[in-house]
């Protein structure tokens, strides 16, 4: 049974830093592609930024490269998403994700077939 479990959310001032994590296990193949999601209430899911677990090649979402950083822990079975100078608009739930392909698009939530059950983001400004 795959399971994906974040966490690491909170709130925290505009400026502030967080880093969220996400534990999986259950996940059989070798190599997969791993990804970071947020949702604001009333928006789409957007893409954040993903990762292959073979390569270890970070890919990020349009404007998301540079205040986010993914990463993973192959032996730890952990994905990490640092997430530096917070905004009110980074407000959101962010969710783990993970493909049973070495691929995924950002901008396709529907690559993704397994997914944690999120964890909350809230800025104040």
């Amino acid at each position: 049974q795959v399971q994906l479990v974040e966490s690491g959310g909170g709130s925290v001032e505009t400026g502030g830093s967080l880093r969220l994590s996400c534990a999986f296990s259950g996940i059989t193949r070798s190599h997969f592609y791993m990804a970071w999601f947020r949702q604001a209430p009333g928006k789409e899911r957007e893409g954040i930024a993903g990762i292959t677990t073979q390569s270890g090649t970070p890919y990020y979402g349009d404007s998301m490269k540079g205040r986010f950083a993914i990463s993973r822990d192959n032996a730890k079975n952990t994905l990490y998403l640092q997430m530096n100078n917070l905004k009110p608009e980074d407000t959101a739930m962010y969710y783990c994700a993970a493909s049973d392909q070495t691929y995924g698009r950002l901008y396709r939530p529907l690559d993704f077939i397994y997914w944690g059950q999120g964890t909350q983001v809230t800025v104040s400004s």
